[in-house]
């Protein structure tokens, strides 16, 4: 895949992954999140959060090439974002994205993400938990129902 710093993953190592994130997401207490994208029940890819402390978080997310343009990267950042802030409680989430991939980047900023510069060439961004209550992202945002630790299946 483009800007993806690894070769393709065969099937056993994509089945392992999906293994470990299972195991993961069965951690307690939960450090990390990962929520597929889908589209027509079709799997597109995957946006994931992993705490760094216990208030800030990173943020990454992937698509397979063929979707790439349609703002679903957009919405699953914006979805997960408000999972992070109110559900997970945190105060902060950072991401990167790789130096090429320039249409990553606006997803970022589309979703109120500060751009604060590079380190070792990699474009930096992060996001402060906005203040006060009922806030809304800047873009494509829906209000996401329910009171589980997990959001609920929103159709992209």
């Amino acid at each position: 895949m483009k800007y993806i710093e690894r070769p393709d993953l065969t099937t056993d190592e994509a089945l392992t992954l999906v293994a470990n994130s299972l195991t993961c997401a069965r951690a307690l207490p939960r450090d990390r999140w990962a929520f597929g994208i889908a589209v027509d029940d079709d799997l597109m890819g995957m946006v994931r959060l992993q705490c760094r402390t216990e208030k800030h978080a990173s943020i990454s997310y992937i698509l397979h090439e063929d979707s790439w343009g349609r703002g679903y990267a957009t919405q699953a950042v914006a979805v997960m974002l408000r999972f992070a802030f109110t559900t997970v409680d945190l105060e902060s989430v950072g991401a990167r994205h790789h130096p090429d991939n320039r249409d990553s980047g606006r997803v970022l900023t589309k979703n109120g993400f500060t751009y604060r510069g590079t380190r070792d060439g990699w474009p930096l961004y992060d996001i402060q938990r906005p203040r006060g209550w009922g806030w809304i992202m800047p873009t494509l945002w829906r209000p996401v129902c329910g009171t589980g630790r997990e959001p609920p299946r929103t159709p992209v």
